[in-house]
């Protein structure tokens, strides 16, 4: 959920004052405190193309992270050519709109993280669907040369605004695209994922939002490299022991709903928002480090009630927000190929342009569709995919499983016995990234393409286990949703599993000399154990018991090329991205004692009763 808005807007606009006649557009800006209906103002910045020759719609931003730049009002400033999200609508004649929410920068009133919508259910209370609501209203009526058409758009915070902003819109509102939004914030982005609590990124973040409502605040860490620093943070709750002395809300609420309770479904956007009531372009990248799952999710989630063909969905082989900078040709050392920024850039004009403008560039005359059901593009082929569903219908379940050796194979295990085991040690996690683990978004932090880190830097570690199948004879597809099937046990009470889905190079790749070997992970996530039969009542592990976990690994779309191998890779502890399981449980995690982080035997078992494997969608 990062800023990268103004980072967008100051470098990749590429707005220069005004100073020439051969401008390819020209706007003008200015700024509003457009009151909303319980007569708090929010600071509205807005820009006008300047003599433009027809009336043109308005694209809206609202966010959290400032809507304002430095530049005076009534300043006139020309766009440049530059490969971004805006230029392309830009040069055509928008009318573009930045927001500062309530309780953030120059708006009034207070904010907290993520408040569900309530005012169909609260009459007279306000949320950030009536504040769109509101804000469509009067920038219909006060910004002159509007066609009386509005579109909204964000990436990360500001898509989930654009996702409930789009619940019972303005009559204006025609269009909108949520892209890289949160979705469940226990079940999966963000702050928890399948209740495992994701440590670094949710005590920096709420800091980083809740500390000072005017600006973003960096926590004050001592050190660079914090893998050390959070070990010696000890129980969860130190935060507020020793650093956020209960000041900071979005904290205080992890600490007071550690399970999946009311508080939290109600938060989620699967109570708030039931389908699509105008278009909407959901838009989400592979490898998202932040919100991986709320494109998927909220796609699945609407299409079920999609009866007028409003809903759609766009998945690239990105990181969080990659397709709004720069060429996203690669990410890490993966190399996509292609300009996959421009690629989307242009498909999201087209969208626009239709739904605003009525321009109609993109009609499929065969189904009467105005835009494909799903665009995805295909990693390991590096081509670009259309879908009439998603996840495509015509993909074969194939379940590939764990075996004996650390191999894997889609043939079932027959032997009645088979098992591995190693010892998970809170004192001593494994790290989710290579050290130095700066903080997320310090100086010099790699955070962004963590998600293709060659998994090499753990593949020798005695907590982490791998099973590779032989080198692939012809490529394999794998399109659509990645299921685990876990069969594990433990000495303890409590444990975590993460299951990653590999794509081993080969061992001298003659594509790249310097890829030979390589683990990239394709898919891969997190289990907290106590969950495995309900997220909102946990129950202890029984010690040794075989049970099965059932892990959602999310949507993919990989080609397995043929000399490539594929491996499953299974560990327990995944520091500090996720907090320290102690392994003994805890009705509270956050409240757990030091007494109760313990080392623990973890077994996974590879026999025919309790067959350990991965669910493929295979396109023949």
């Amino acid at each position: 959920m990062k800023k990268i808005f103004l980072w967008l807007f100051n470098v990749c606009f590429g707005l220069i004052v005004f100073a020439q006649t051969d401008s390819i557009t020209s706007y003008k800006k200015t700024s509003a405190m457009i009151p909303m209906r319980d007569g708090i103002r929010l600071y509205t910045v807005i820009l006008s193309p300047v003599n433009a020759k027809n009336s043109v719609p308005i694209m809206i931003t609202r966010t959290p992270y400032g809507a304002s730049f430095p530049i005076p009002d009534d300043t006139v400033v020309t766009i440049i050519p530059n490969n971004f999200n805006y230029y392309s609508m830009a040069r055509e004649g928008y009318i573009f709109v930045f927001q500062d929410i309530r309780g953030k920068y120059k708006s009034e009133g207070s904010m907290q993280i993520h408040q569900p919508l309530v005012h169909a259910v609260r009459k007279n209370v306000v949320d950030e669907s009536t504040d769109t609501w509101d804000t469509v209203d009067w920038l219909v009526k006060h910004v002159a040369n509007n066609n009386g058409k509005a579109g909204i758009f964000g990436i990360s915070y500001p898509g989930w605004l654009a996702l409930v902003g789009a619940v019972d819109p303005h009559p204006a509102l025609k269009a909108a695209s949520e892209q890289a939004c949160m979705g469940d914030l226990f079940l999966g982005d963000d702050f928890h994922h399948n209740g495992a609590f994701r440590l670094s990124y949710g005590m920096e973040y709420t800091y980083e939002v809740e500390f000072d409502k005017t600006t973003d605040s960096d926590f004050p860490f001592p050190q660079f490299d914090l893998y050390d620093w959070y070990l010696k943070l000890g129980s969860l709750k130190n935060v507020n022991g020793k650093y956020f002395h209960n000041k900071i809300p979005t904290w205080n609420d992890f600490v007071q709903h550690p399970n999946y309770d009311s508080f939290w479904k109600q938060n989620s956007p699967l109570n708030y928002v039931a389908y699509p009531q105008i278009p909407m372009l959901h838009v989400g990248g592979y490898f998202d480090q932040e919100d991986i799952n709320g494109p998927q999710l909220m796609y699945e989630h609407m299409e079920k009630r999609d009866s007028f063909n409003r809903n759609y969905i766009v998945l690239g082989p990105w990181n969080h927000g990659q397709w709004a900078r720069g060429r996203a040709d690669s990410l890490g050392k993966i190399a996509w190929e292609s300009n996959t920024a421009e690629w989307f850039q242009s498909l999201q004009k087209k969208w626009f342009d239709y739904w605003l403008k009525g321009i109609d560039s993109h009609h499929d005359s065969a189904t009467q569709k105005k835009f494909d059901e799903a665009t995805c593009f295909q990693t390991g082929s590096n081509q670009w995919k259309s879908y009439s569903s998603w996840p495509p219908k015509e993909a074969t379940k194939m379940n590939l499983y764990a075996a004996a050796n650390n191999t894997c194979s889609f043939e079932k295990p027959t032997s009645t016995t088979g098992a591995i085991s190693f010892v998970s040690d809170p004192a001593h996690p494994v790290p989710y990234r290579t050290q130095p683990i700066e903080a997320t978004y310090g100086r010099g932090s790699r955070w962004r393409t963590w998600h293709v880190e060659d998994q090499r830097f753990v593949y020798t570690r005695p907590d982490v286990v791998s099973f590779a199948m032989d080198s692939l004879k012809e490529d394999l597809t794998v399109t659509g949703k990645i299921i685990a099937h876990l069969f594990a046990s433990t000495t303890g009470t409590d444990a975590d599993w993460v299951v990653k889905l590999i794509d081993v190079y080969p061992n001298f790749d003659p594509k790249n000399l310097l890829m030979s070997g390589y683990q990239l992970p394709v898919a891969m996530e997190i289990f907290r154990g106590r969950f495995r039969k309900s997220f909102s009542n946990p129950s202890p592990l029984t010690p040794n018991k075989p049970e099965e976990f059932v892990i959602d690994l999310h949507e993919i779309n990989h080609v397995f090329k043929k000399g490539h191998r594929i491996m499953i890779q299974i560990q327990s502890t995944w520091f500090p991205i996720i907090d320290r399981n102690p392994q003994k449980y805890a009705p509270n995690i956050f409240e757990a004692k030091e007494s109760d982080f313990i080392k623990a035997t973890h077994t996974i078992y590879l026999n025919a009763k309790y067959p350990t494997s991965i669910e493929l969608p295979v396109i023949k």
